[in-house]
């Protein structure tokens, strides 16, 4: 049995790490639902977002007020408007980068 290519892969993991955010369970109960081994989901999600570019964009939620929003392939999003205590997103950046 041959394997699909390295992006096939890449962009099966890529999916499968996106829908387990979006689903609301947790990895175990996502795997065991879509009958995926845990060790490659939980090594394909540490390897992944290194692999993948952050992207940026500067979100306007009213007239007067700016917010920088940073979007990771996954799916999940940190916004970050003015006036944020510096040292609870030291905290929160310190720990995303975990």
């Amino acid at each position: 049995m041959t394997q699909p290519p390295p992006t096939a892969r890449r962009e099966y993991w890529q999916r499968q790490i996106a829908e387990q955010g979006k689903s609301g369970l947790s990895a175990s109960a996502f795997c065991r639902a879509r009958g995926i081994a845990m060790a490659s989901f939980y090594a394909w999600r540490r390897r992944l977002p290194a692999d993948a570019p952050v992207r940026f964009a500067l979100v306007e939620t009213g007239a007067t007020q700016e917010a920088l929003e940073l979007l990771w392939p996954t799916g999940e999003r940190l916004r970050i408007t003015a006036g944020v205590d510096l040292a609870t997103l030291r905290t929160v950046l310190a720990a995303l980068r975990a």
